[in-house]
């Protein structure tokens, strides 16, 4: 039962809550400024003022607060700016975390075009009606201070008016009650003459009409007075109190108005901004390492094994090196072989100078003889692309047979326009001259066909490379930078001996110039660069300008072991020769560390055949 009554109780009190909320709104919606402010002009008019300044103090955040958007949204532009990818950076552009980064730039960027929209939209719709509402206020307070100022001016007036009648009426109440005393006293004394006492009534009558009539004027005073009092207050001032109340309304409801409309601004840029964010998480989401990884590996692959175990030196026989140098093999025109390279050939030295490879400057000038044979694009490299490691070539092969194709579409739909034109010309030649797109026609047939060749030419050039990685670096070139400066020389047997290039050098021994001389480098063989014979000899000599003549003496290299051929290939360097797969070679020279091994095949007019091969294309089986 108490918790029945507590429970009544409560509910009924929260009604009454509800009630009286009710009935102050009510309350305060029936009250007005002219009833019950109406003798607060004063402050009104001050409140007034304070208002419309707090609308203008709102008005100058905005404008701060739009400079700070513009700035911001400037600032952002300028960052997305400065970290874009530079043109020497846009290979990296295939990388996931360089695309996830672009990404992100793209989305802040549209992050300050939303910054700028609020900025523009705060500007034109928020801070212009702000400040032109302050400004319509302004006028009509001041409007309406003015009608209260005449209203109050007009009653002040006619209070005025009031006093000074009542001020009249009483002066001449009194006047008249002077001379009604000043004609009792003449009447009441016999002394005075009868026209003397005639004269203080006349005086008397005169001053009684005198405030009779200041009576009358003082009640219309009072009366004017107390009608325009009474419509002061209760019309005429209320009506422009409510004005106020109006005004001042006015500018709240605007206020809230500004204030809602600057949120909802926020707000109807914020699914944008939203999606920003959620394109920022989506490249950062989309950033793979396992497939950056694999970029990596594709773009720096060269296609090369790597080298094998450095075998071992045996030094046993330094002893007999030591004593065969005196003598060093050079190669001479009678035991040449097909591939370009030479057997191994002992000589003996008479006259010492004629020393073709004891010069460095000699061989710098063979080297660049050799290199220039092929030609090189724009940027250096060789136009096959046959200096890069063979993923690479191939990679840069076909991105150029992409980019030919490309321009070939190009100049075909240029091509194909012209066409059309012409046509259109030869119809109706009031159009155009035909015989001017001639000339543009045949320039763009021109550039057509020499692109079709150089399509064709890359993409010979591409499908040699994907018969078989060819390996584009010198084995001799790798051998020699192996060695740190120091020229190795290489025998039969595996031994080695080192000589340092001092500007004179030495002559090596056989062993020495039987590696040089069938080294891709060496240039020397069936080529115009190959150490001429009993007819080619004199004229080369003639041309270093040596006169030296040399006995000598042919000893072949025994063969260290066998190998076969795994892949087929092809030479693309002077001093390589080319094998069939599962073709069986003897090997003469093992691999140095520098990835080529040298081989040797009989042929068919009972020479050999002798040059470098990679080792990774052939399977070796050494002699114990």
């Amino acid at each position: 039962m108490l918790a029945l009554l507590a429970s009544g109780s409560s509910r009924s009190s929260s009604n009454n809550k509800l009630a009286e909320s009710e009935n102050s709104a009510q309350n305060s919606s029936n009250m007005s400024w002219g009833t019950e402010l109406w003798d607060q002009n004063d402050n009104l008019a001050i409140h007034t003022n304070r208002g419309i300044d707090a609308l203008d103090k709102y008005a100058n955040f905005l404008r701060d607060r739009v400079a700070i958007e513009t700035e911001y949204a400037g600032k952002l532009r300028r960052l997305v700016k400065n970290y874009q990818p530079k043109k020497k950076e846009e290979e990296d552009n295939e990388f996931t975390s360089m695309q996830a980064f672009r990404n992100l730039l793209k989305e802040v960027g549209d992050l300050a075009g939303q910054r700028e929209v609020v900025s523009e939209s705060l500007q034109l719709q928020i801070i212009a009606g702000v400040t032109l509402l302050s400004k319509t206020l302004r006028e009509e307070r001041k409007k309406c201070l003015s009608d209260g100022a005449n209203l109050q001016h007009n009653l002040t007036t006619q209070l005025s008016s009031l006093d000074r009648a009542k001020r009249n009426y009483e002066k001449a109440y009194r006047d008249s009650e002077k001379a009604v005393d000043s004609y009792k006293r003449a009447d009441m004394d016999l002394n005075l003459s009868r026209a003397e006492v005639e004269r203080y009534k006349n005086v008397m009558t005169a001053k009684i009409q005198q405030s009779d009539d200041a009576k009358n004027e003082y009640a219309n005073q009072l009366q004017k007075t107390n009608n325009l009092q009474q419509q002061h207050f209760s019309m005429l001032l209320p009506a422009v109190l409510n004005r106020l109340q109006e005004l001042d309304e006015k500018r709240t409801r605007g206020f809230r108005e500004f204030i809602v409309g600057a949120a909802d601004v926020e707000s109807s840029v914020a699914p944008i901004i939203a999606r920003c964010m959620e394109g920022i998480v989506k490249a950062g989401e989309s950033i793979n390492e396992k497939e950056d990884t694999f970029k990596v590996i594709e773009r720096y692959q060269s296609g090369f094994t790597p080298p094998i175990d450095i075998p071992f030196e045996d030094l046993s026989n330094s002893v007999k090196d030591s004593a065969q140098d005196s003598t060093y093999t050079y190669p001479l025109p009678t035991p040449t072989t097909r591939g370009g390279t030479l057997g191994a050939i002992k000589l003996k030295k008479r006259v010492g100078i004629f020393n073709l490879f004891g010069s460095n400057k000699q061989r710098q000038i063979i080297e660049a003889c050799i290199t220039m044979k092929n030609s090189l694009t724009a940027d250096g490299q060789k136009e096959d692309f046959s200096d890069q490691p063979p993923n690479q070539r191939r990679k840069k092969l076909q991105a150029k047979i992409a980019e030919l194709t490309q321009n070939i579409a190009q100049e075909t739909k240029a091509r194909d326009g012209l066409m059309k034109m012409k046509i259109v010309y030869e119809a109706n030649s009031s159009l155009g001259n035909p015989m001017t797109v001639e000339g543009q026609l045949n320039e763009s047939e021109h550039k057509l066909e020499k692109l079709k060749v150089d399509l064709k030419k890359y993409q010979d050039f591409l499908e040699k490379a994907c018969q078989v990685p060819v390996a584009t670096s010198s084995p001799q070139a790798t051998r020699n930078q192996l060695q740190n400066g120091h020229r190795t020389s290489r025998h039969s047997n595996g031994s080695a001996d080192d000589h340092h290039d001092d500007g004179d050098d030495q002559p090596d021994d056989a062993g020495s110039l039987s590696s040089s001389s069938a080294s891709p480098e060496s240039g020397l063989g069936t080529s115009h660069t190959s150490l001429p014979g009993s007819g080619q000899g004199s004229a080369n000599e003639n041309a270093i300008g040596e006169d030296t003549y040399y006995e000598t003496e042919v000893e072949t290299l025994n063969p260290l072991g066998t190998c076969r051929a795994l892949y087929p290939f092809e030479a693309s360097s002077e001093g390589s020769i080319p094998m069939s797969e599962g073709e069986e070679l003897q090997v003469i020279e093992i691999d140095q560390g520098d990835g080529w091994t040298r081989v040797r095949r009989a042929n068919n007019s009972n020479g050999w055949d002798e040059g470098f091969v990679p080792t990774s294309y052939i399977e070796c089986t050494l002699y114990a």
